[in-house]
């Protein structure tokens, strides 16, 4: 009789393990010859030599997929059981078989590209190191960067995800709130909480955040670093002066990728001002190593008005 111990490292058991441990019991009735024991975050296997290498195949191959899909399913256990164990190793397909999905989110949220922009913007990313993402509100364009990122931290391609925002007034004073400039723009920051909360458990997340592994901030932050192994995403670009953009975009270091959203039809800045954004997209069009990616009013994703109310305002506009 042989015994070898995996110890669970950076994983919510219950999403590895199962509801009550389930997943592990379906992969121990499949091996009946031998023991296999799960105690907090150590699993403790008991039988054969051949038997062990078997059974630690299928928990590594598990544990590749939960690194990469963020949970392991009762589908998944019985599909790597019944001997997909190598079309998975290979990373043909996810096992799901929707080439569409980006992560398993929390609380098992399936985060897609919904839309062919979408979907062009992932495949800009996988390719590109600086990917633009323009177009209107409910496009997805944040929502989707940020779920790329989750995607490249969790499959160990970066070591911290930067996010940032501009601290420009959207028609309001930020003067009168109370604290210093990071809680003033806080709650400008809401859409990436709300999209990293979909995305990353709440014990994972404060985790990353306290070890700065996923890191929040205003743009204004960002002034004198060099941001190695980074995924960093610059949202609301519009509202970034060209000397703010010009900035940003000197900070990426080796290793690193970036994504910059922006919508030109919501530039805040005063009138007088040029969006660096804007001005971005004609000074670097011709480079190399750099893709752009238009989103528009066929990407909404939000309240089936949404579409409606984009196509009257543009049309008041004209």
């Amino acid at each position: 009789m042989v015994e070898k111990v995996i110890t669970l490292e950076d994983v919510s058991l219950v999403d590895f393990l199962g509801v009550h441990n389930a997943n592990i019991r379906e992969v121990a009735a499949a091996f009946p010859e031998s023991k296999i024991l799960s105690r907090g975050n150590e699993i403790r296997i008991q039988g054969s030599a051949p038997e062990i290498v078997k059974i630690t195949d299928v928990l590594e191959s598990l544990l590749q997929h939960y690194q990469k899909y963020g949970r392991i399913t009762n589908d998944n256990v019985t599909r790597y059981l019944n001997g997909h164990l190598n079309a998975a190793k290979s990373g043909s397909a996810p096992l799901e078989n929707d080439e569409d999905v980006i992560i398993y989110g929390n609380k098992g949220i399936v985060v897609k590209a919904k839309t062919p922009n979408q979907k062009r913007l992932v495949e800009a990313a996988a390719k590109h190191d600086l990917v633009f993402a323009v177009g209107p509100a409910g496009t997805g364009k944040t929502y989707t960067a940020v779920a790329i990122a989750v995607r490249a931290l969790k499959n160990k391609e970066v070591r911290k995800i930067i996010i940032t925002r501009p601290a420009v007034e959207a028609g309001e004073n930020l003067g009168f709130l109370p604290g210093d400039l990071k809680e003033k723009i806080d709650p400008y920051l809401r859409p990436i909480y709300d999209a990293l909360d979909d995305m990353i458990a709440p014990e994972k997340l404060k985790f990353y955040q306290d070890n700065r592994i996923v890191e929040i901030a205003p743009l204004a932050y960002m002034r004198g670093r060099t941001l190695n192994n980074a995924f960093i995403l610059l949202d609301e670009a519009q509202n970034t002066t060209p000397m703010q953009m010009k900035m940003f975009l000197t900070r990426m270091g080796p290793s690193s990728k970036a994504i910059i959203t922006g919508d030109k039809s919501q530039v805040d800045l005063p009138k007088n001002q040029k969006s660096g954004l804007i001005e971005s997209l004609t000074v670097l069009k011709d480079i190399k190593g750099i893709s752009f990616v238009e989103l528009d009013g066929t990407d909404v994703v939000r309240h089936r008005l949404v579409k409606d109310i984009l196509a009257a305002y543009e049309i008041h506009e004209k």
